[in-house]
C-alpha cells in the first residue's frame, strides 16, 4: 500500500529510477492487442516490436522486464499508482498527454503513405489529384486529406501538402477503405491513405494493393513515464538514443514490421 501511495503523485526526482534499479526490475506497460507491436503469442507471452525494444531497454540498465496490459485510458491519464514505470505501447506524444506524462525518447514513427489498387495506372502522388481518395474517419490521414493535420513540431518531421483530392470519403476503418479500394481502380475509390505498416500487413493478407510514392508524413511513436522524474528519463532517452545509432531499433523494426520505421528524411 505504501508504494502505491509513493507513486499517487507525480514522481520526485530519482525514486522511479531508484526504485527499478533497487528491485532490477522493470513493469512495462503495453497492448496485448497490437501485432506486430504488441501482443500476446500462443503460449500466452508478450511479444513484438515493442515488447523487444522493452527487454533491450530493460537490458542496457541491467534489470528485467515485466509485462502488463492496463486499459489505455490508464495509461493516458498518467494516474499509473505505480503498478508500472514506463510504457511501450506505440504512443504518440499530444499536447495534452504532456500535462500528465513525459515522453524521453521517440523510438519510432508510423509513416503515413497514399495506396492505389494494384493495377492502377497512377505512377507520382501528383496524379493523385482531383481523385475520390478514402480514409478512416477522425484520424490523421483524414486530416492530411483536408490540409488540417497538425502534429507536434517538437517531435514530427515538417511534411508538405502533396495531393489535392477532389473528393474525400471517410470510413470507420481503414479496412474499410481498403475492402472498397479492392473492388477495383475507380469502382468506389481511387485511392486510399493510411499508416505503412497496416496497408503492407493488407497486401500480405492478398490484398490487390500498392504504395504510391514516399510517404507523406510520419506520426512519431514515443517511450513514456510518469511526470516528474527527470533522472529517469533521462536514464531512458540515452539508452534510447545508443539503440538508434548502432542499428538495434532499425534491426528490430525491419524484423517486426518488414521495412525501417526509425529513420525518416529528417535524421
Amino acid at each position: 500500500m505504501a508504494a502505491v501511495v509513493a507513486f499517487a503523485s507525480f514522481a520526485q526526482a530519482g525514486e522511479v529510477l531508484d526504485k527499478v534499479m533497487d528491485e532490477k526490475t522493470m513493469m512495462v506497460a503495453t497492448n496485448s492487442e497490437y501485432p506486430p507491436a504488441s501482443y500476446l503469442n500462443s503460449k500466452g507471452e508478450f511479444e513484438g516490436f515493442d515488447v523487444d525494444v522493452a527487454k533491450e531497454l530493460a537490458k542496457r540498465m541491467g534489470v528485467e522486464a515485466k509485462f502488463m496490459n492496463p486499459a489505455w485510458e490508464a495509461i493516458t491519464s498518467g494516474k499509473w499508482g505505480g503498478r508500472w514505470q514506463v510504457a511501450i505501447g506505440s504512443m504518440t506524444p499530444t499536447p495534452a498527454r504532456a500535462q500528465v506524462l513525459d515522453f524521453p525518447a521517440i523510438y519510432y514513427f508510423t509513416p503515413a503513405a497514399f495506396y492505389v489498387h494494384a493495377d492502377a495506372p497512377y505512377q507520382s502522388l501528383a496524379d493523385l489529384s482531383g481523385k475520390k481518395i478514402g480514409s478512416s474517419a477522425g484520424s490523421t490521414y483524414e486530416g492530411y486529406l483536408n490540409k488540417t493535420l497538425t502534429l507536434d513540431s517538437a517531435y514530427s518531421p515538417a511534411f508538405d501538402y502533396l495531393v489535392d483530392p477532389g473528393e474525400i470519403r471517410t470510413y470507420e476503418t481503414d479496412t474499410n477503405v481498403m475492402d472498397d479500394l479492392r473492388l477495383g481502380d475507380g469502382v468506389r475509390l481511387d485511392a486510399g491513405i493510411s499508416s505503412v505498416p497496416n496497408i503492407l500487413e493488407a497486401v500480405k493478407n492478398d490484398y490487390p494493393l500498392r504504395i504510391l510514392g514516399e510517404p507523406v508524413f510520419f506520426e512519431p511513436l514515443a517511450v513514456v513515464v510518469a511526470k516528474g522524474d527527470t533522472e529517469f528519463s533521462s536514464k531512458i532517452a540515452s539508452i534510447i538514443e545508443e539503440m538508434r545509432t548502432d542499428g538495434t531499433l532499425k534491426s528490430l523494426s525491419v524484423k517486426w514490421f518488414g521495412a525501417d520505421l526509425v529513420t525518416t528524411k529528417a535524421d
